[in-house]
């Protein structure tokens, strides 16, 4: 990851499509399933994020599933919506144990998830974002909420 990247702020086309109900369910559900109760924001990248020990891996896969389907590599996220591929970049690219998420309709709101073992390999972090969003604007502020986030 690159100091001070961020991810896409284009949101000019997507305004009209800033709603997307199943999706905000299907993350109702990731947070439940949730493996790990903290969730912070992160300023950097401008996305949610937790972070959680290795044992709890299986079930934090299952939980993210549920919102965030499409799963890519670095082998193959080229074949990833291009907004995704975007988002991955300004975040400093995809190395071998990091794989990006999305989930929603890739010509409408289009959440991502950033898997990223650590060095450490005891510790994972997720990042979820919302493609082409500023964080002030909608469903951005009901994501945060859904996941506890008031700063």
């Amino acid at each position: 990851m690159d100091e001070g990247s961020t991810p896409s702020s284009n949101c000019t086309s997507f305004r009209a499509m800033a709603t997307d109900p199943p999706l905000l369910e299907a993350m109702k559900r990731l947070r439940t399933a949730w493996p790990s109760r903290g969730w912070s924001w992160d300023s950097r990248l401008m996305c949610i994020t937790s972070s959680f020990a290795g044992e709890f891996e299986a079930k934090a896969r299952t939980a993210a599933a549920e919102a965030l389907p499409q799963r890519f590599t670095s082998a193959t996220l080229a074949t990833a919506p291009a907004r995704l591929r975007e988002v991955v970049e300004r975040a400093g690219g995809l190395r071998s144990s990091q794989v990006a998420l999305s989930g929603g309709n890739p010509a409408g709101l289009l959440a991502f998830g950033l898997w990223w073992p650590w060095n450490d390999q005891a510790t994972i972090s997720l990042r979820i974002g919302l493609c082409d969003l500023e964080p002030h604007m909608d469903p951005y502020p009901r994501l945060r909420e859904l996941f506890g986030i008031t700063d």
